[in-house]
């Protein structure tokens, strides 16, 4: 079920909130739990056993680390492994079959039909987080399984994150308040959030798609630019407004949910976007992976190593495909050259600096779109050596994406990256006096209105980061 489909704005999430508004803490969470179960059922039916199971395991390790402490290491390996074999299988089983079989010949192992779990590289990394922070004394057990099931499958930030460690939630799992502040504080982010995935980001897609479906004899440079530029905005306004939706929720069921994006498109490096850039992954990867392997304590070198770990990870976690793989790798690469010698370059030079980020954000986007990294090249070369290829009577750009309404949502997606934002910081007054204004409501009103209406018209409405 998509925060953005009819079925969740008109019923499940208005009957939701209604009888929570109504239930004391104790049978909040069980309804809570129940609907988040239902939720996910929506669209995995079968898989919604595989959740609980994952659930159960880890409460059961849990237990054990907490009570028998001279076993915890031996217990939080075996918990990691199942884990990591669980998310293993289901994601990547034919990836490492296909991989073999490219490097020994056909034939050599056979793959399997299997569908991948929604959301079960989310739900997998928040009981990770759980037991190693148990493990290390971060946090106190959670006996009551019911609790811990509803941490890791509270519907809002189930399918897309945040990622939500167990440290940060485990008091208002317990302790919280619902009001009526809190609940017009979520409900104002929910909107600018569906506004970010309906209007903006599918918007976005639908031009995007139309590039990168083309055949490679009628791509052209400004074509293939306009697709890498469409991409890069889809994608944020994709899975930024998904997170601005469920920390949304988070806040009208009285949960508090951190940050996942930071206006990533301001960075002047790439160390900088990732700290802009789906902050609860880099947190996660930094405090379980990075740290652990010895962060930058143990020389240049290691770190460097320990950067590169870190960034085939991300890339592995993010898709079955060398295509995610590379992706990683590339931001890696660039996360040490800026450690050798373009740090100092990059901080004298704000403007290239930034340039220069978008730069290397743009095209790495291109990898991450592309299905194969030979579709991956040969988009490139489109990009960077057009003279190589005759586009006699191929128009630059496919005549039916330029109409005024995308180039409307194109400037308006430029400017949210980051620009009205900085507009903001410059003239604070005009920013208060926007914030909580009737202005506001009106814009957040249109805002709710015409995605409706985009919705109820059928409109594109893809979602990307269901397959991760």
């Amino acid at each position: 079920m998509l925060f953005s489909a009819a079925i969740f704005l008109w019923t499940f999430l208005p009957l939701t909130v209604l009888v929570n508004c109504v239930l004391p803490t104790q049978l909040s969470n069980l309804f809570l739990l129940l609907a988040s179960l239902l939720f996910y059922a929506w669209g995995e039916p079968v898989y919604v056993f595989l959740m609980l199971f994952s659930i159960t395991i880890n409460w059961l390790c849990g237990l054990l680390i907490d009570k028998f402490q001279a076993y915890k290491t031996p217990v939080l390996i075996l918990c990691t492994a199942i884990n990591l074999a669980l998310l293993g299988y289901f994601k990547y089983f034919n990836f490492f079959v296909d991989s073999i079989n490219a490097i020994f010949g056909g034939g050599t192992l056979s793959a399997k039909t299997i569908a991948l779990p929604i959301g079960i590289s989310f739900f997998t990394f928040q009981a990770l987080s759980y037991v190693i922070d148990l493990y290390r004394g971060n946090c106190s057990v959670q006996k009551n399984l019911l609790h811990l099931a509803l941490y890791v499958s509270f519907f809002p930030q189930l399918i897309a994150g945040p990622i939500v460690r167990y440290a940060d939630i485990a008091t208002q799992l317990q302790n919280r308040t619902v009001s009526a502040e809190r609940f017009a504080l979520g409900l104002r982010r929910f909107l600018y959030g569906l506004g970010k995935k309906v209007i903006l980001s599918n918007c976005m897609a639908e031009i995007t798609d139309c590039i990168f479906g083309l055949a490679f004899a009628k791509l052209t440079p400004a074509g293939t630019w306009l697709g890498a530029l469409t991409y890069t905005l889809q994608i944020y306004y994709d899975f930024s407004g998904y997170s601005d939706m469920a920390i949304g929720l988070g806040h009208i069921f009285g949960f508090y949910f951190l940050e996942n994006f930071n206006y990533p498109y301001l960075s002047r490096s790439i160390r900088e976007f990732w700290q802009r850039w789906h902050i609860s992954l880099g947190t996660w990867f930094r405090e379980y992976v990075y740290i652990p392997l010895g962060g930058n304590r143990k020389g240049v070198l290691r770190t460097y190593f320990n950067l590169i770990a870190v960034f085939f990870l991300t890339g592995m976690w993010h898709g079955a495909n060398w295509t995610f793989i590379v992706w990683g790798l590339y931001h890696g690469a660039f996360q040490i050259l800026e450690r050798l010698r373009l740090k100092n370059f990059l901080q004298q030079h704000p403007l290239l600096s930034h340039c220069y980020c978008m730069f290397v954000v743009i095209t790495g986007w291109v990898v991450f779109r592309a299905e194969t990294l030979g579709d991956a090249t040969r988009y490139f070369l489109r990009m960077f050596v057009p003279w190589r290829y005759s586009l006699i009577g191929v128009p630059p750009i496919p005549l039916e994406l330029l109409s005024w309404r995308n180039l409307v949502m194109f400037c308006v997606a430029v400017m949210g990256c980051g620009i009205l934002q900085l507009a903001a910081q410059r003239w604070p007054i005009l920013a208060a006096k926007w914030k909580n204004s009737v202005a506001e409501l009106l814009f957040l009103c249109a805002v709710f209105v015409y995605s409706m209406i985009l919705l109820a018209s059928g409109s594109y409405n893809p979602f990307i980061y269901f397959r991760f």
